[in-house]
C-alpha cells in the first residue's frame, strides 16, 4: 500500500520473515495523540498505550510522568503486514503522528517520557528504522535533523485502562481538541476515513 505521495516512501522496506500479524512499539509524545492517529490507519489491527524503556515497578502514569524512570509513553501497534508494511507505518509516524526533530518532548509536553523513539524487537525493525531516518535526513525532508532514538525493546507494559482510546472518549477536552484532534483529522483525511469509520 502506497500512501500520501508528498512524503517519501522508504527506499528500504523489505517484507519481514513470516507474513501476517506483527507488533511494533513507538513513542512520539503523549500516547493519547499517537494512539488516536494510528487508529485511523488501514492495516492497523489494534493500538494500545503503554510504557517502555524502564522497569516494571515504575511502569505507571504517576511515576512515568516525573520523567526520571527511563520509560517513554508508547503505543503498541499490532498490524497486518499483508496490508501495510513496516516502512509505511514509519512513514505515518514521522509525518503525521509527531515531530521527529523535537528533542526532549513534543510541543508543550516536555520530558524524556515524551521522547521520539522506536523500540525495535528484531533486526528487521532496527534496519528499516535506521535506514529510513538516514534517508529522510539525507533528503533534508525536515528543517532540522531527526532526533528519534532507536532503542532495543526489552519490556513493554500496558498503560492503565483509562488511557485506552482516550482521544475518542474525551473528544471535548481542551488538550484533545487542541493537540490530538488536528493530527487525527489530518490522518483521517489522508486515508479517506469518515469520523464514523
Amino acid at each position: 500500500m502506497k500512501i500520501f505521495d508528498t512524503f517519501p516512501d522508504p527506499q528500504f522496506d523489505p517484507r519481514p520473515e513470516g507474513q501476517g500479524q506483527q507488533t511494533l512499539v513507538l513513542g512520539g509524545g503523549c500516547f493519547w495523540c499517537t494512539e488516536g492517529v494510528f487508529r485511523e490507519v488501514p492495516g492497523i489491527l489494534s493500538v494500545k498505550p503503554g510504557y517502555a524503556g524502564g522497569n516494571a515497578d515504575t511502569a505507571n502514569y504517576r511515576d512515568v510522568s516525573n520523567g526520571d524512570t527511563g520509560h517513554a509513553e508508547v503505543i503498541i501497534i499490532t498490524y497486518d503486514s499483508a496490508q501495510i508494511s513496516l516502512g509505511q507505518i514509519f512513514k505515518v509516524f514521522f509525518w503525521l503522528a509527531h515531530d521527529p526533530t523535537q528533542a526532549g518532548g513534543q510541543g508543550n509536553d516536555i520530558g524524556d517520557q515524551y521522547r521520539s523513539v522506536i523500540f525495535y524487537a528484531n533486526d528487521h525493525q532496527h534496519s528499516v528504522a535506521e535506514q529510513y531516518i538516514q534517508q529522510l535526513d539525507g533528503e533534508r525532508i525536515f528543517d532540522s535533523p531527526i532526533v528519534t532514538r532507536i532503542e532495543e525493546l526489552k519490556d513493554v507494559y500496558a498503560a492503565e485502562d483509562y488511557h485506552h482510546n482516550y482521544a475518542a472518549l474525551h473528544a471535548n477536552e481542551g488538550y484533545i481538541r487542541g493537540v490530538a484532534q488536528p493530527k487525527i483529522d489530518h490522518t483521517r483525511k489522508i486515508f479517506g476515513k469518515s469520523e464514523a469509520a
